[in-house]
């Protein structure tokens, strides 16, 4: 069966000031109504290499994981140019003549999301986001599958391998700087989602032009089932995140990375972190792009609040549950 790709809805909508009614979100959902006009947030940005002492690196990431689930990093030691290959590469994919992008399809009722693909978890009411991705393990080494990895552009093995070289120190730093901000050693986070064994969960995200982009979503409002995300976005602006109950757009700041607190670090955390609900909206005249990386527990480890920020006055918020039932009631909408 053949599956309909957003990019091909989209060349086809170009001319058109409508869109299909099945990526028309309902009126609670539609950006133009519910987005906060006029306000953009400017949330916390942490400066991983600069004049900032560790304990004031600590203390920013501990707050703004408690308050926003959300933050932005700067010098955090990527070079440019390695950011810009990784987005040129992804790019060049995107670009490709539709059936060479589906010789990387995720196969049908595969468990893992890995592939190229449109629809990721079960739909409310059949509607559907305005999005094509492609996902792919990047570390370590012995969870990756390669036929996930597009071979054209030639380009697109190294750039991958030369930014991961580069974003696990900004991971571990964040692990270690995380666990010290809620009165913990500076490895226990790290090693409670799984240590060397975590895996790195590549996810291109391409939003084509959208002709009504104050009716239609990207990706709808979640939360990140993982532990955390490390997102670089292209310069087309969209990431919206729920604060105060109210939907609002995310300052876009150049060469900074987005750091997402996910389900996990919620959990282990006992709720002192925040997973943050956030969506993305779609451009009208320009692609959006985004290069999240998943922090992923093994799927067999049990996760559940760490036992040394549990007592009395602070019992588990959270059931422990192996990750990948977690993932698998999640996906499903089932209740955790």
């Amino acid at each position: 069966m053949e599956v309909e790709r957003v990019q091909a809805v989209a060349t086809l909508s170009k001319f058109m000031d409508t869109i299909p009614a099945e990526y028309v979100r309902s009126e609670n959902e539609q950006p133009a109504i519910t987005t906060v006009r006029g306000k953009v947030l400017e949330v916390p940005v942490i400066d991983l290499l600069g004049g900032d002492t560790e304990d004031e690196g600590v203390a920013a990431v501990a707050a703004a994981g408690g308050e926003w689930g959300l933050f932005q990093v700067v010098n955090h030691g990527i070079p440019n140019e390695v950011i810009r290959n990784l987005q040129r590469s992804g790019r060049e994919f995107f670009e490709l003549p539709q059936a060479e992008k589906e010789v990387y399809a995720r196969p049908v009722d595969a468990k893992s999301v890995e592939g190229y693909g449109t629809k990721l978890q079960k739909e409310v009411e059949g509607k559907k986001g305005w999005v094509d991705h492609l996902f792919h393990k990047v570390w370590p080494p012995s969870a990756i599958n390669y036929k996930f990895w597009p071979n054209n552009p030639p380009s697109y093995r190294e750039a991958n391998e030369a930014y991961i070289e580069k974003l696990r120190p900004v991971a571990d730093k964040l692990f270690k700087w995380l666990s010290i901000g809620i009165g913990l050693e500076g490895h226990e986070m790290k090693a409670a989602v799984g240590g060397d064994e975590i895996i790195y969960m590549m996810k291109i995200n391409y939003y084509p032009p959208c002709p009504r982009p104050d009716l239609a979503l990207g990706v709808v409002a979640h939360t990140d089932m993982s532990t955390l995300t490390i997102l670089v976005p292209n310069e087309v602006a969209g990431l919206q995140v729920f604060k105060d109950d109210r939907w609002y757009d995310v300052k876009y700041i150049p060469n900074a990375l987005i750091v997402h607190i996910g389900d996990q670090i919620e959990i282990l955390s006992n709720g002192k972190y925040k997973a943050v609900l956030h969506r993305s909206t779609v451009n009208k005249e320009t692609t959006r792009m985004s290069w999240p990386v998943f922090l992923e527990p093994p799927p067999e480890l049990e996760l559940g609040p760490i036992p040394k920020l549990i007592d009395d006055e602070n019992p588990p918020k959270y059931k422990t549950k192996k990750y990948n039932d977690y993932v698998y009631c999640k996906l499903n909408k089932l209740p955790q």
